[in-house]
């Protein structure tokens, strides 16, 4: 059975990068080098941005997909734009759409940061 584990992120500057994350999500990385960075989120998922210069095929610009984290109700998405909205790029601000209560920052290299909670029920 395949499972999706790994989200890899072309990035300019790894350690850039691991700045940028290291501060939004308050962990540091299991594995950083000149071209790579890894972290391991609670879940066990895998986040790595890694040096655009070394990926083949080249990768596109960033933007075209979302990196998203959930959260368990609109109080926690506040929270977490109060808390995230002062280290990132704003491009949504918090408010309510068909799937959730949901706000969009962008990482330094354009790539997109949705957090959200599904609708109350």
């Amino acid at each position: 059975m395949r499972t999706l584990n790994y989200i890899l992120l072309s990035v300019a500057d790894p350690a850039r990068s691991e700045a940028f994350y290291t501060s939004l999500l308050g962990l540091s990385p299991i594995e950083n080098s000149p071209t790579f960075v890894l972290y391991i989120l609670a879940n066990g998922m895998k986040l790595g941005p890694w040096i655009a210069d070394d990926i083949v095929p080249r990768p596109l610009p960033a933007g075209g997909m979302e990196v998203t984290f959930s959260e368990a109700d609109d109080a926690a998405v506040k929270m977490t734009f109060r808390d995230w909205s002062s280290k990132a790029k704003v491009l949504q601000e918090p408010h309510m759409m068909d799937f959730g209560y949901t706000f969009v920052l962008e990482d330094p290299d354009g790539h997109r940061i949705r957090i959200f909670a599904p609708p109350a029920r």
